[in-house]
């Protein structure tokens, strides 16, 4: 049976956000960092606090981890770059996908072997998205080609699959990973949304591998268990759900990011508090956010 779950849901910043993306817990700090991607703006919020400040970086920033202290590595629409966050200063690093003008660098998340995997995004006309592994060593992997819009990144807690959501597919597919060398096979579809009128965005896995994933359009997050099947239903009171964290010092607070990009004026008034940043206390502790 499906349980659907309206509260206790916490809207925790009024942000406002364009496109509120891609947040993680920074376990030394207590801090939640998320962003504004159409904005160009890498957040920065205390929980304890309410405070909130923002890194303006320049460019569309679709992706971000830790990377040691007062420091995350971050995709900006071609080139992964390195932000000091007590200065300010961003440091470019490389350029991935600058011969494709239409494309951009999307979600990103670090596995717990340190390694910053990133997507990217394409029209949806001409499906030549990728995704990337980006090591310690400096090097840059191809790992995956012939996507749509790449995202909702995660690893089970084996560490044995991987995740990875194509928003205009509909569908979160697996794949066999090896921790070791960091390499995934034998993909297959995991969750098919087809049959839905929404699309699956960013992603959370908890302690028992069950995984959390925003919903695009849908008004939700969604929980499926490690076999995939549908399990929770979260409803939010806002259309454009985008991605979700575990933080908090127990890892059970579920940090959820929203957007209000394209909505109508009218679709706005119905949805206020689109582009503000929730939370939820869950009764499972999820996987925390792994340090590049």
């Amino acid at each position: 049976m499906i349980q659907v779950l309206q509260y206790p849901l916490h809207n925790v910043l009024e942000s406002r956000a364009r496109l509120g993306e891609g947040p993680i817990w920074d376990s030394t700090q207590n801090l939640v960092y998320w962003l504004d991607i159409y904005n160009h703006r890498v957040h920065q919020f205390n929980p304890a606090t309410g405070k909130d400040l923002f890194f303006d970086v320049g460019d569309v920033v679709g992706a971000i981890a830790t990377a040691g202290k007062d420091r995350l590595i971050m995709a900006l629409r071609h080139h992964l770059a390195f932000l000091n966050t007590k200065t300010g200063e961003v440091t470019p690093i490389l350029e991935i996908e600058g011969n494709l003008p239409d494309n951009r660098l999307n979600d990103g998340k670090c596995d717990p072997q340190g390694r910053f995997w990133i997507g990217s995004m394409s029209s949806l006309e001409k499906p030549q998205a990728s995704l990337y592994r980006y090591d310690r060593d400096g090097s840059l992997h191809l790992m995956e080609t012939g996507l749509t819009i790449s995202n909702g990144l995660g690893w089970s807690p084996d560490q044995k699959t991987f995740y990875l959501s194509d928003s205009p597919q509909q569908k979160i597919y697996a794949y066999d990973f090896d921790s070791v060398t960091g390499s995934i096979s034998n993909r297959r579809i995991f969750i098919d949304l087809t049959h839905e009128s929404f699309y699956p965005d960013g992603l959370a896995i908890d302690s028992q591998g069950n995984i959390w994933s925003a919903m695009w359009d849908g008004w939700c997050v969604i929980r499926f268990n490690y076999k995939g099947e549908e399990i929770l239903r979260i409803k939010l009171p806002v259309p454009l759900v985008t991605s979700c964290t575990f933080g908090g010092e127990d890892l059970q607070t579920l940090y959820i990011t929203t957007g209000s990009v394209g909505l109508s004026q009218g679709e706005i008034d119905k949805s206020f508090y689109s582009g503000d940043l929730f939370a939820l206390q869950t009764d499972v502790s999820g996987l925390p956010s792994y340090d590049f």
